[in-house]
């Protein structure tokens, strides 16, 4: 098994398994492979499951030994964020402090049902600490690079899930986002993030940040995968009450479909200004290739913005009070500090914040009356040094850390679903652009990524780290 192979996407090696052109156990030996020549200079696994791995890819092989369904990516070896239980570990969630929990019983809903598909579970990925964070400079666990400049950050707070996928060390991750910590960092290493509406993917089995924000979602290299893995994990769990009961739709037999007669709409407004010019033509390419013509404004985006601020740092300060109480000093001090000025926001602003959040959810969703999906850059730059604290953005000096979710936070905010595409660009690091949708129109997001990917417009070629 060599590492070209490894180079196709998810569903291909999963059709190659069935076949039995390779079995399952040698595909998960060439990823503990790349895993072990590859992640010292990514930094993007913080635990590898070999016995695990290779135990899961012998029952595979026995299944289509014996004639059985091996599962829709059966032998595909896929890496989790480490704020997902995974059976046996402790749930670390990026910190220090979470060394001391008990090890999980069993595997978060997601990652059993990717498991269940034969996907083979081959580690846990670095995050920001708690999931609080833009660029995976994790102080416990050490920052993780980017495949494409390893002088520069992954984004965050997937950093570990986005860099493992760009670098060719497995096709399929899990991470999660919040205010953008899985399109951040699909932008920033050039591959695909989805966030799916809120609610439609269990989180039972993750350690959640800010309850009423947190969605998890599949990283991948082309739209397939990503489409197969939102596939696979929807559906309602008890175990999770924020996860409906709306019938799971299948969209990866719909990406061949086409766009036509979509309504596709350019963001303009806030989403047309504050970022480097780079971005902003990536947005344009997108715009047509996809036939995009009229410009729509989503109103008070900056306002949402700072709503949403108040929200994640009220809610994630009240989920971390007792530790920050009993042992702030095993804390990121950046991320122990965000928490205690979130203990000092006034229940007023926070009260505030929830009903700005209805009327601007409100007032989102009357602009898709008349439109499908919306266009928008996904970062206002491409990823930024390790440990740089400032950037000129529009001529304003401003500091990185919590400006690199400028264009994602006012849509996280209100759950809507979205993916981040990688935009082509030879010989440059890779940009995103956000294609956005109404709650549960999932599949019109991917149909228009899968125009784009066969036109050539986006693309996720892994990049060996050098």
């Amino acid at each position: 098994m060599t590492f070209e192979f490894l180079q196709t996407d998810a569903l291909t090696i999963a059709d190659a398994v069935r076949s039995k052109t390779v079995s399952a156990r040698t595909v998960t030996e060439a990823a503990l492979a790349q895993i072990a020549a590859h992640d010292s200079k990514l930094n993007s696994f913080t635990a590898v499951l070999t016995e695990q791995a290779f135990a899961d890819a012998d029952r595979v092989d026995h299944a289509v030994a014996n004639g059985e369904d091996p599962g829709l990516l059966a032998g595909v070896p896929f890496a989790v964020k480490n704020l997902f239980d995974v059976a046996g570990l402790p749930t670390l969630s990026g910190s220090k402090i979470n060394q001391n929990r008990s090890a999980a019983s069993q595997d978060a809903t997601a990652v059993a049902a990717l498991k269940r598909a034969g996907a083979i579970l081959v580690g846990t990925l670095n995050m920001d600490e708690y999931a609080y964070g833009f660029v995976t400079e994790n102080s416990h666990y050490g920052a993780t690079h980017n495949p494409h400049d390893l002088s520069r950050v992954a984004g965050g707070s997937s950093g570990g899930s986005a860099a493992a996928v760009a670098g060719g060390l497995v096709p399929l991750t899990l991470g999660s986002d919040t205010n953008g910590s899985i399109r951040v960092p699909a932008s920033f290493c050039g591959i695909y993030g989805l966030k799916p509406t809120y609610g439609r993917l269990s989180r039972a089995g993750v350690f959640l940040f800010v309850s009423s924000l947190d969605h998890i979602g599949p990283f991948g290299r082309s739209v397939r995968d990503v489409a197969a893995a939102f596939d696979l994990m929807q559906g309602a769990d008890p175990a999770d009450p924020v996860c409906t009961s709306r019938p799971p739709e299948a969209c990866l037999p719909q990406l061949d479909r086409g766009i036509e007669n979509l309504r596709i709409a350019i963001a303009d407004d806030y989403f047309a200004k504050g970022g480097e010019a780079e971005i902003f033509s990536a947005v344009a390419q997108v715009a047509e290739a996809l036939g995009a013509t009229q410009q729509v404004t989503i109103p008070e985006a900056h306002r949402a913005r700072a709503a949403a601020y108040v929200i994640t740092a009220s809610e994630g300060s009240n989920l971390h009070l007792p530790r920050l109480k009993a042992c702030p000093q095993d804390f990121d001090p950046a991320t122990r500090d965000r928490f205690l000025a979130g203990t000092m926001i006034p229940n007023t602003w926070y009260l505030q914040a929830q009903r700005f959040r209805r009327w601007y959810r409100d007032r989102v969703l009357e602009i898709f009356q008349n439109v499908d999906l919306i266009l928008a850059p996904a970062t206002p730059c491409p990823a930024p040094l390790i440990g740089q604290e400032k950037m000129m953005l529009d001529g304003v000096e401003m500091l990185v850390r919590p400006n690199l979710g400028l264009y994602t936070q006012p849509l996280s905010f209100i759950g809507l679903p979205i993916l981040s595409v990688p935009i082509q660009r030879s010989g440059q690091l890779p940009v995103g652009v956000q294609i956005i949708a109404a709650p549960y129109r999932e599949s019109l997001i991917l149909r228009a990524a899968a125009v784009l990917e066969a036109k050539g417009i986006t693309a996720a070629p892994i990049i060996t780290p050098a």
